[in-house]
């Protein structure tokens, strides 16, 4: 029986390696172009697709790592490497996830190669959850579907927001309501084929940070996709809800929707991304504040900045740790009792914030230029406390999970 161990593998050292080198060699050299440009920098996803990494063959290995380590080592590399591209790489991850998490072997089948496309022709692929009046409040969702029995036909009607690759991607995943009465339980999620009629790109936002990654909204008018684009089938939507409205006319609450579901599976994710971010500052001020030179000597001299840098890799090391425990149970097929998915997410998406932060204020007045790339990273890591569910979000499912309250 083997040991105990947190060392990688000879072959996740070996992809980690290979992983770094891509985001040292290509990612970081074009960062400050794109995150100025704010534009989805095709160039780097096709060289991405050319060398393997952009591609479901390279996502579907690591997603089987039984250590259930390949993932996060993934996205903590590139994500090392720049924030607002390694999201335009992953980007569609998040769709492939919903369409793993709900989907028929079939639908698997079908659709996730064609949200990659291939190294000539890279395609993107976009989740659409979140709406104007329902964010973390998913059970305020207005998009509707309806289902048209004499065409087997479901009409969606509504607007998202939010979208990373919204209106660019090849393949959309939507979450729509189709039983309003069951709120945040009579959710199903919809696959729109490519150049799908009633589907319009609407505002694209200019954000703050991860601006070389496509934010924007998305317009549903009276779209039309076949019966076989619902994931999951019918049938399984209608026991679903029907489960439902007999635990709802018994008082229940606790069923798990289609939303829910993909970020219960991608949270660990989010984390090892932010994780890679705030080494990546880390990285840049220690490294400064060896060089650095005030009053005759280094400033790490100073304890003032040294335990600064103490505290910084401390928290780094911690949040990895965490997501690579959540990461390992997922894998293992350990419920989450404690909401370890979401506590990775939230400490290190909260250490992301802190550290880059810090790495700023080491850097003094160089930090809060765009000479350095410390600056771009404190706007990069404010999103990972907001998106795929804040840090509010993640404390309420924390406590809700510990005291045995319903996750609504």
């Amino acid at each position: 029986m083997d040991g105990f161990t947190l060392e990688l593998n000879d072959d996740q050292k070996q992809v980690r390696d290979w992983i770094h080198g891509f985001a040292a060699d290509v990612m970081r050299p074009a960062a400050a172009e794109w995150d100025e440009r704010e534009e989805t920098p095709w160039p780097v996803i096709q060289e991405a697709a050319k060398l393997g990494i952009y591609s479901l063959d390279f996502y579907a290995q690591q997603f089987f790592d039984p250590t259930g380590l390949g993932i996060p080592m993934a996205m903590e590399e590139l994500f090392w490497g720049d924030a607002g591209i390694g999201l335009s790489i992953v980007g569609t991850g998040l769709a492939a996830v919903g369409v793993l998490a709900n989907g028929t072997e079939e639908q698997i089948g079908t659709w996730i190669p064609q949200m990659y496309g291939d190294p000539d022709d890279v395609k993107v692929a976009a989740f659409c959850s979140s709406e104007p009046d329902a964010g973390s409040d998913v059970s305020a969702m207005r998009t509707r579907a309806v289902y048209d029995e004499a065409k087997d036909e479901w009409v969606l009607n509504g607007t998202k927001t939010w979208a990373t690759n919204g209106g660019i991607a090849n393949v959309h995943v939507v979450v729509a309501l189709v039983d309003p009465e069951l709120g945040s339980k009579g959710h199903a999620s919809f696959i729109v084929p490519p150049n799908t009629p009633g589907l319009s790109q609407g505002q694209k936002f200019k954000k703050h940070g991860i601006r070389a990654s496509h934010t924007a909204e998305v317009v549903l008018e009276n779209l039309r996709v076949p019966g076989h684009c619902l994931l999951g089938g019918k049938d399984k939507l209608d026991e679903r809800l029907a489960r439902a409205r007999e635990r709802a006319a018994k008082g229940g609450e606790r069923v798990k929707n289609a939303a829910m579901a993909t970020f219960e599976a991608s949270r660990p994710a989010v984390g090892a991304m932010a994780v890679g971010t705030a080494r990546a500052a880390y990285e840049v001020a220690l490294d400064y504040a060896r060089t650095r030179e005030q009053f005759g000597r280094p400033i790490i001299d100073n304890q003032g900045i040294a335990f600064q840098l103490a505290d910084m890799r401390t928290q780094i090391d911690a949040a990895r740790l965490l997501v690579w425990r959540a990461s390992w149970m997922a894998s293992a097929g350990k419920p989450f009792t404690s909401a370890e998915g979401s506590m990775s997410k939230l400490f290190a998406s909260e250490t992301a914030k802190k550290v880059t932060a810090q790495a700023v204020q080491i850097l003094g007045g160089n930090g809060y230029t765009r000479e350095y790339p410390v600056e771009r990273m404190h706007r990069d890591a404010a999103i990972y406390t907001i998106f795929e569910g804040t840090s509010e979000i993640q404390r309420l499912v924390i406590a809700r999970t510990l005291s045995g309250m319903p996750i609504r």
